[in-house]
């Protein structure tokens, strides 16, 4: 009888994510490298010397709730607004009220916690700048993409960048520990965990999922006692719970990953088709513009170099038209790259120089390669034995350009397409000693 009021009880409050959310930095999970002891988040609430910031990271590791946190900590006046349904004017009324805060009169500048921050547009972005710049707000914004990609320089030279991890299974551990003894409804339950492999592995390092997770397994088993939780009743609740698309959650990941597969896969069907299904879902069009421009430097690459530009040019598009109309290029480009040719040659090139440069910063440059600006660089030899391309026969002189330790050092493989083909050819005749 005890468990039926419990459970029917549940049913009145806040989802358990809300419930367990912590109010302070003792309760709050991950993010050591910024809340530890030494962290630069933990010495600006101990100092109270508080800047303005960005946290990027992936959804579900606490951004709101530090920013909550810090507020609270620091006695400040907090403001919250969403970048997907705010406008000018809502910006504009927010910084007009935290001028006229009570608070801020005695010296403590209100925060300004700006959800989704990145899908700001530079308008609404101008109008922080100047609050932001003489202290009338404290800025905290919250982002899942790189802030570098829209948010604007000006106002990003003006925040510190802090990157948030996903949870750590000792994180997620710790979590659902205390979830299952302190919060009002678990605590009175008989709840048995004997596995905990498919729960985080489902988690995926996501706090706010792995409670909503634990709250579905809990209410599908609630006539059990006790309530086991294993791999088995974990998966089974979530594949009879399957999730519509969801641009926060773990639907999102699975399906670009469907996206970018099938692209990279040459299948312009599937791939119009998760176009769609991110498209219907609300998925913002910016972020798949930027995807399309990964795939077709990475995937589609020297196989076809007008892929590259084709996807800037759609990405110019979406960020000048917008929704819905933004779906036609979108689609066109997708079909696009992935009926293209493939190449990963430049992909697999960059990646092992940047390897080996790692390992070789302090490899001299020939010195006919340097410049010399000086009488003295002159006198010890800089640029002497350079030979100019364009006075030599095809425009090409036989010169090794590598440092001397990696003379003879190939990096650069060209791939089996049309395109490349006519690369290796010509590459064949000005460098036979490297592509034979």
């Amino acid at each position: 009888m005890f468990e039926d009021d419990t459970i029917g009880r549940s049913r009145m409050l806040p989802p358990l994510p809300e419930r367990m959310r912590p109010h302070d930095l003792d309760g709050y999970f991950g993010q050591k490298h910024l809340i530890g002891k030494g962290g630069i988040i933990r010495n600006m609430i101990e100092n109270g010397n508080l800047s303005s910031f960005i946290l990027w990271g992936p959804p579900g590791v606490g951004k709101t709730t530090l920013s909550r946190i810090v507020a609270k900590s620091l006695n400040r006046e907090f403001f919250t607004l969403s970048a997907v349904s705010a406008g000018v004017k809502d910006v504009r009324e927010v910084i007009d009220k935290a001028r006229s805060n009570s608070l801020f009169s005695n010296g403590l500048s209100p925060i300004l916690f700006i959800d989704e921050i990145h899908r700001f547009s530079k308008s609404q972005q101008d109008a922080l700048l100047g609050a932001v710049e003489d202290g009338t707000i404290v800025l905290i914004g919250a982002t899942t993409e790189n802030p570098s990609f829209e948010v604007i320089t000006p106002l990003l030279s003006r925040c510190q960048v802090f990157v948030l991890k996903s949870l750590e299974k000792n994180d997620l551990q710790s979590l659902l520990e205390r979830a299952l003894t302190t919060d009002e409804v678990l605590s009175h339950m008989k709840i048995e965990v004997r596995e905990t492999d498919a729960l985080f592995r489902y988690s995926a390092g996501d706090a706010r999922k792995l409670l909503n997770i634990l709250e579905i397994v809990v209410g599908a088993n609630a006539g059990n006692q006790p309530i086991i939780i294993d791999n088995k009743t974990v998966t089974a609740c979530l594949q009879e719970n399957t999730a519509i698309y969801d641009k926060g959650g773990e639907m999102h990941y699975d399906v670009i990953s469907a996206f970018i597969k099938s692209v990279r896969g040459s299948d312009p069907n599937a791939a119009i088709y998760y176009l769609a299904r991110m498209l219907d879902g609300g998925e913002d069009p910016l972020f798949i513009a930027r995807r399309l421009c990964i795939l077709a430097a990475e995937d589609v690459g020297l196989a076809n170099p007008n892929a590259l530009l084709l996807a800037n040019s759609t990405f110019q598009i979406v960020h000048t038209i917008g929704m819905p109309e933004a779906r036609i290029p979108l689609a066109e480009c997708t079909i696009y790259l992935a009926s293209s040719a493939k190449s990963n040659s430049a992909y697999m090139a960059i990646n092992e120089a940047l390897a080996v440069a790692k390992k070789t910063q302090m490899a001299a440059v020939p010195l006919y390669l340097r410049n010399a600006p000086t009488k003295l660089m002159e006198e010890l030899g800089y640029a002497d034995g350079y030979k100019y391309a364009h006075d030599y026969p095809g425009h090409f002189a036989d010169l090794e350009f590598m440092p001397a330790e990696l003379s003879g050092r190939k990096f650069y493989e060209p791939a089996e397409n049309k395109q490349e083909d006519a690369l290796r050819a010509r590459l064949e005749g000005l460098w036979p000693k490297y592509y034979k």
